[in-house]
């Protein structure tokens, strides 16, 4: 399938991680066509990921930023005009999950602060940094980062966090939508990367555990998450805006 991606103008945050997901987005777009804004608070890995869609062919540049400032977002989205000279395609990878498995009443503002900062604000900030581009183009694709978290009983910061990032997706295929631009979400199953830690012995027996409980009996790889991106970037998906796709194995059916 042709996704019509060639020459297309992408912005990739989270992508410092060599086994991560947004690495993978980086690379799959690439080999679709597109030119390559490789973005993360670790700059080092993010040049790293640029110099591999280099590699490939593609054009490709490295700017470090903290999504949850909208000042550096700000700066990073200028510097990439200026390379490029427009921005067709955001995905909004960066994340973190600050608050872990914490009783409610035990759980700390900071915590709550850090996840809402990285996950809420920063896929706020790189929206609102793109988006007057992407309406004087009168076209734009964005994709962002919730979870299965935000569609499970789950009391804390991480889920709550990536519940208002399914909000906010909504609200922008919404206003947007008239202006060309769609948005939509990927919510992730368990997906195989270091977001657990480095893998080990515990760590492959806890992802057996997780295959055998959904109905695929295999969980996630960063190859299938950019699989599903590249299908909502593309035109190939232009009517479907206001989504949030799970990408989980089945494992939250609603």
């Amino acid at each position: 399938m042709d996704l019509k991606l060639e020459g297309k103008v992408a912005l990739v945050t989270g992508t410092a991680s060599q086994v991560g997901m947004g690495k993978a987005i980086c690379l799959y777009l690439a080999k679709e066509g597109c030119d390559i804004i490789s973005t993360d608070i670790d700059l080092e890995g993010a040049q790293n990921t640029a110099d591999e869609v280099k590699a490939l062919g593609r054009k490709a540049i490295a700017i470090k930023a903290d999504v949850a400032k909208s000042d550096e977002v700000d700066d990073m989205v200028k510097a990439a005009l200026q390379e490029f000279g427009r921005i067709d395609i955001l995905v909004n990878t960066a994340g973190v999950a600050a608050g872990g498995p914490t009783p409610f009443i035990e759980q700390k503002q900071e915590t709550w602060q850090k996840d809402i900062d990285v996950n809420l604000y920063g896929t706020m900030n790189c929206s609102k940094a793109v988006i007057p581009g992407m309406v004087e183009h009168k076209y734009g694709k964005i994709v962002n980062f919730a979870s299965i978290a935000a569609r499970q009983p789950l009391l804390g910061s991480y889920s709550a966090a990536k519940a208002a990032v399914i909000s906010i997706t909504h609200g922008l295929a919404a206003q947007y939508g008239p202006e060309g631009i769609n948005a939509n979400a990927i919510a992730p199953g368990v997906v195989q990367t270091n977001f657990f830690g480095e893998m080990d012995e515990r760590l492959a027996k806890m992802f057996e555990g997780m295959a055998e409980r959904v109905p695929t009996r295999r969980i996630q790889t960063v190859d299938d998450i950019a699989n599903a991106v590249a299908f909502l970037v593309s035109d190939v998906s232009k009517n479907i805006t206001g989504q949030c796709i799970q990408v989980d194995s089945g494992l939250v059916m609603l």
